[in-house]
């Protein structure tokens, strides 16, 4: 079951996922900029969503027009903080997992070269175990 995963991690290239990893993570900064100045553009712009449901069709609300004008903007108002907090949860969800992954791509790396450090080690050690070996053997 391991054999699998040693070949996926062998097979990805790491040091052009390390190389890449502070692009990504500028990238997820400058998506959350952007989704940021597009979120202040529409206020200034007056920009409002469509209603959520067929509001229009409300045949139970007050009769006076201004009263129900007041109640659909108020709705909408409320309906516009909503989705700014949620936009504004998912960009900040979007830029820590930008930055959970640059932290992951640095232990990954890391860990490969511990490992593959180890790997010489115990060569360098299984060859001093030969060496010994055989120098004992022709005394």
């Amino acid at each position: 079951m391991a054999i699998p995963w040693l070949t996926a991690l062998k097979v990805v290239p790491w040091g052009d996922v390390i190389e890449h990893a502070p692009k990504v993570l500028g990238a997820a900064r400058q998506l959350l900029e952007r989704q940021k100045e597009r979120q202040r553009k529409k206020l200034e712009d007056g920009e409002t969503p469509l209603p959520a449901s067929g509001a229009d069709d409300d045949q139970t609300g007050p009769a006076d027009p201004v009263e129900e004008l007041r109640l659909t903007l108020e709705a909408q108002a409320a309906e516009i903080d909503r989705l700014r907090q949620t936009q504004m949860a998912l960009t900040d969800t979007l830029a820590e997992l930008a930055e959970q992954h640059a932290r992951l791509v640095t232990t990954a790396e890391a860990l490969r070269i511990r490992s593959r450090t180890l790997g010489w080690c115990l060569v360098a050690l299984a060859l001093g175990f030969v060496a010994g070996g055989i120098w004992l053997l022709s005394r």
